[in-house]
């Protein structure tokens, strides 16, 4: 172990020399540089990019292009990157992850490699986590980007496609994450080469990496549209689950957080529905909805994982205490808990388009992140995102106090202690800021606050929009501000006048995170630049961490030195161990979940990369689809006739084949078994492909030119595709849900998933060729023929509008309607649904 160790603090040594040695070439050009006019410095972009026409890389004009942005940035913005910011500039062009703490100017730091990467004109994408700071850095470091040459664009939500499709074509764009994911998924659902915004995915440098990498990732972006189901179940199960008694009727699991039915409990709902057994199979969407109210009603808690405001039920983020605009819990849970307070209960919502955040942004070529706090996380960026974590020091030395956790025996008296820090602190003039985990702990902090008469500001998912003016002025001297977890990241907190000599900003944490990453975060707001500074974390055994775990080995540990009395503190660095030692079990446990989560995906990833492969490759296509087109025909000659010829030739069913014929193919009256009887299966093949030609060329002469049986070749194929490929994902998020039961069979649901995820996909790849064949064979003709979005729906995470549909009136191509249990036309003797129609919404 310790030779391990050993190399891994070698290994870091040997990279900060590297990086100090190209640091040092970018500072030998700073006399040069700066004797440049203004004129000058701006001509060397041009210079650069031309050099990089000639066969240069990036890396051999680096230490150059950095240097000219410090002297633009020395001019521009009035400052000049240090030494170590140099450092951590190379490592984001490198593509990997430099973590420099709070203070150390990660904006600054970026603008080098954003530069040098933007150089090449495919495009680099900065991406922050809220709107407020993609505006407010596209707006300060743009004006040193417009300086030196370069076009900088500002992504947002309630942007058209329009100013989207321009913001996406400068040199530079800042973005949100989400809606960089959301983008990519509408750009996957038009019809238009034109109502496309992103280019291909090049360069992203992420702000806050951990935050939107790790913490985000558990949550994929979907885009959803509406199902037709009924509420009222959500509204009579709450209704039952609210008479319920904890321990008699059901059972709470706090340390896995769940919940479900004691036998007195299943009884009272079999007698209350009137059920035989609850658990019939019959009944199963009663016990889902059971199942979603008891965890509304008694896991999920008002203020902390949710708001309500204005009759609609907001969702909290558990690691920035921000309001997740537009975001839905799925699963019907949304739903109950809408039930459970009374408000208005919204339809449910099918899934058609999603994306994680780990396989969206792998998909760019190159991928680079900035916090101050990776190194907890190295081995997931590494393995999921093939990304190091390099720790650049700081400019100046931390001086920072962090003091061992106090430890009180219950809530009451640790927030006692927390107040009475407050206002002996705020007494002399020292700015306060106080971290809280949920909502509902800063609101009751601030009554505590009010009543000993503390002047104070409180931030958290109910007034997030102030949030940048609040931090601001945090390190005024006598401001006292709440917070709740991570709030004003990426806004920096600096000293009033006459505070450095107060002792700088002391940062109160009311409760340990589940995360060590969000703690060090909080402690990471003071002591900036070498300013002075404390941390203090007050906790108590009846903390949501210590109950789930420790809290009864640290409740003996507690007897044994006799404490008793209500008030009295533990001050020791066993305890902070203790807890730490329960926040790496946590983690460990949201890596896994993470990891879940992105195996699952990955299943529909690489279904993913076909369908949207050759989606674009048919909208892309200028010339000629008909080889694509008639490649389906034969293809769906091929599974149709393969499919009737199995058995002996005696025991053929030619009536099959002719009944697809006629209803895919050719007019029905022009086909008998005669037509194939004497024929081998090969020449069966070859006698419908050589009709099948025929209809064709009729078709092509029907159309004016090559340009319109082109464009209704793409109304054919587009059609059919979305729709199909949109039940596709509907049913692949059903079997999600759904195969974990299969673990009770001793059988991996993961395996299951991808075995039967495979057999799905390619029941939809027939399914998609089969209707492409009759709707191109069978369809009447339009001279005026447009594409149609099938695919339309709401992110679930955002209240984005739905993408745009195409321009002009839309004339839909007319399709037989096949009842679902009518026979499947294909021949097969199935009935429709299980057979070509498998995976399709009726």
């Amino acid at each position: 172990m310790a030779n391990f160790l050993r190399k891994i603090i070698e290994s870091d040594k040997k990279e900060l020399k590297r990086l100090d040695n190209i640091a040092n070439q970018v500072e030998s050009y700073a006399s040069a540089m700066e004797a440049l006019s203004d004129e000058q410095l701006r001509d060397k972009s041009v210079e650069f990019r031309e050099q990089l026409k000639q066969g240069k890389t990036l890396d051999d004009i680096l230490p150059e292009a950095f240097a000219v942005v410090r002297e633009g940035a020395r001019r521009v913005l009035g400052l000049y990157p240090y030494h170590v910011q140099i450092m951590g500039g190379i490592v984001l062009h490198d593509g990997n992850i430099s973590e420099m703490r709070t203070g150390e100017g990660k904006t600054l730091t970026a603008t080098m490699p954003v530069y040098l990467n933007a150089l090449s004109g495919e495009g680099v994408h900065v991406v922050t986590v809220n709107e407020y700071l993609a505006t407010r850095d596209s707006t300060e470091m743009g004006e040193l980007y417009n300086f030196l040459g370069l076009t900088v664009g500002l992504n947002l939500n309630s942007m058209s496609p329009e100013e989207k499709r321009a913001a996406y074509a400068c040199d530079i764009t800042y973005n949100t994450n989400n809606e960089l994911g959301f983008d990519y998924l509408r750009d996957n659902m038009v019809v238009y080469r034109n109502q496309m915004v992103q280019r291909p995915l090049n360069f992203a440098l992420v702000d806050e990496v951990d935050s939107i990498l790790i913490d985000e990732a558990r949550t994929p972006l979907i885009i959803s549209g509406q199902a037709e189901k009924s509420t009222a179940l959500y509204t009579r199960t709450d209704n039952f689950v609210k008479r319920l008694k904890e321990e008699e009727d059901y059972k709470i699991d706090i340390q896995s957080k769940t919940i479900g039915l004691t036998e007195a409990g299943i009884e009272k709902a079999e007698e209350t529905f009137n059920l035989e057994n609850l658990y019939d199979i019959e009944n199963t969407p009663l016990t889902h909805h059971m199942d979603q109210a008891l965890r509304a009603n008694y896991i999920m808690l008002r203020d902390i994982d949710y708001v309500v405001q204005e009759g609609k039920v907001l969702i909290v983020d558990q690691f920035t205490g921000r309001i997740m605009d537009g975001r839905r819990y799925s699963d019907g849970l949304h739903q109950a808990i809408e039930a459970k307070e009374g408000v208005e209960i919204e339809d449910e919502t099918k899934t058609m388009a999603t994306i994680t955040f780990q396989n969206y942004f792998r998909m760019y070529k190159k991928l680079a992140g900035m916090t101050g706090t990776a190194k907890t996380e190295e081995e997931e960026f590494r393995e999921i995102y093939n990304m190091q974590v390099i720790q650049i020091p700081t400019n100046r030395p931390i001086v920072r106090d962090d003091r061992a956790d106090l430890l009180y025996p219950s809530l009451d008296s640790k927030f006692k202690a927390v107040v009475q820090d407050i206002k002996d602190r705020h007494r002399k003039g020292q700015p306060i800021l106080v971290g809280t985990v949920a909502v509902e702990t800063s609101e009751l902090l601030s009554n505590l606050l009010n009543k000993e008469q503390v002047p104070h500001e409180v931030l958290n998912a109910k007034n997030h929009f102030k949030e940048a003016e609040i931090i601001l002025n945090a390190g005024q001297k006598g401001a006292v501000t709440i917070a709740t977890n991570m709030a004003g990241r990426g806004t920096d907190i600096k000293l009033g006048l006459g505070v450095a000599e107060l002792g700088g900003l002391a940062v109160i944490g009311t409760e340990r995170h589940e995360s060590r990453r969000i703690d060090n975060q909080l402690r990471g707001r003071s002591g900036r630049q070498g300013d002075p500074g404390v941390s203090q974390f007050y906790l108590s055994l009846e903390d949501d961490l210590m109950k789930r775990f420790g809290s009864d080995r640290i409740k003996a540990f507690m007897e044994r030195l006799n404490v008793a009395e209500e008030d009295q503190v533990i001050q020791s660095k066993m305890i902070t161990r203790q807890v730490e030692t329960a926040q790496k079990r946590v983690e460990g446990n949201n890596y896994d979940t993470r990891k879940n989560v992105l195996q699952y995906d990955d299943v529909m990833r690489e279904q993913r990369e076909v369908m949207y492969g050759q989606r674009q490759a048919v909208i892309m296509e200028e010339n000629d689809l008909s080889k694509t087109m008639m490649n389906m025909v034969k293809r769906t000659i091929d599974r149709v006739v393969d499919a009737h010829t199995l058995l002996e030739q005696s025991e053929w069913k030619l009536d099959g084949i002719v009944d697809f014929a006629g209803n895919a193919l050719v007019h029905e009256d022009t086909i008998s078994v005669d037509d194939l009887k004497g024929k081998d299966a090969q020449g069966i093949k070859d006698y419908l492909y050589s009709r099948a030609e025929e209809i064709f060329q009729q078709k092509s002469e029907q159309l004016n030119s090559p340009e319109q049986l082109l464009e209704f070749e793409k109304v054919v194929i587009l059609r059919v595709v979305d729709s199909k490929w949109t039940d596709h994902i509907d049913a692949m998020d059903q079997l999600r849900q759904s195969i974990g039961l299969r673990a009770y069979g001793q059988n991996n649901p993961l395996v299951e998933y991808q075995t039967e995820g495979y057999n799905m996909f390619e029941d939809m790849i027939g399914a998609i060729e089969y209707d492409a064949t009759r709707l191109f064979m069978k369809a009447e003709i339009r001279q005026n023929v447009q594409r149609e979005q099938v695919a339309q729906g709401e992110p679930e995470q955002t209240p984005e509008q739905a993408a745009e549909t195409s321009a002009g009136q839309q004339r839909p191509v007319h399709v037989e309607k096949v009842g679902r249990n009518d026979p499947c036309p294909c021949g097969s003797g199935k009935k429709y649904k299980n057979c070509h129609g498998k995976g399709k919404s009726f």
